[in-house]
């Protein structure tokens, strides 16, 4: 394929666009008074709660990152830790009541913030960029950090 005028390659196309939506993620979170990660862990947490082991998985985290993110996390009363009904052993990371206000808030702006970036796009084009990044996405397997909406509700994943 022949690159028009000012296209650039895939791959600066997907780095320069993962840090335009780190940049938007980041400045979302500052303003709820969240880290980026912490944004994550409450994104993620929308759907279900965790254990430690599966958070670690699906943050890309290291066991002792996660759970400093997680102890500082629970200290401003965003999430709490709670028995594991299959392992006794075992906890589960969920939100609590403020934390689940906080993150439907911060996922609601953060959505629209993100989905104002292809604005210069026709619906066709955005339908099609939808389409591939899907694939992309399924095709490596990106576990669900941040989970489609539907009408202004969480779907869950």
């Amino acid at each position: 394929m022949v690159k028009q005028e000012g296209q650039i390659g895939l791959v600066t196309a997907l780095v320069r666009t993962t840090f335009l939506v780190n940049a938007v993620y980041a400045d979302s979170a500052r303003e709820y008074g969240l880290t980026p990660q912490q944004g994550q862990l409450l994104c993620v947490l929308m759907v279900q709660p965790y254990g430690m082991g599966e958070l670690s998985a699906v943050l890309g985290l290291a066991k002792s990152s996660l759970t400093g993110l997680v102890d500082r996390t629970e200290r401003n009363g965003l999430v709490r830790r709670k028995q594991d009904p299959q392992d006794t052993r075992g906890v589960r990371v969920a939100l609590t009541a403020e934390g689940r206000r906080l993150a439907e808030e911060f996922y609601t702006e953060t959505c629209r913030r993100i989905d104002k970036l292809p604005l210069g796009l026709s619906t066709k084009e955005r339908d099609e960029l939808s389409a591939l990044l899907s694939r992309v996405v399924t095709d490596n397997e990106v576990p669900v950090v941040f989970v489609e909406t539907e009408e202004g509700a969480i779907r869950k994943a």
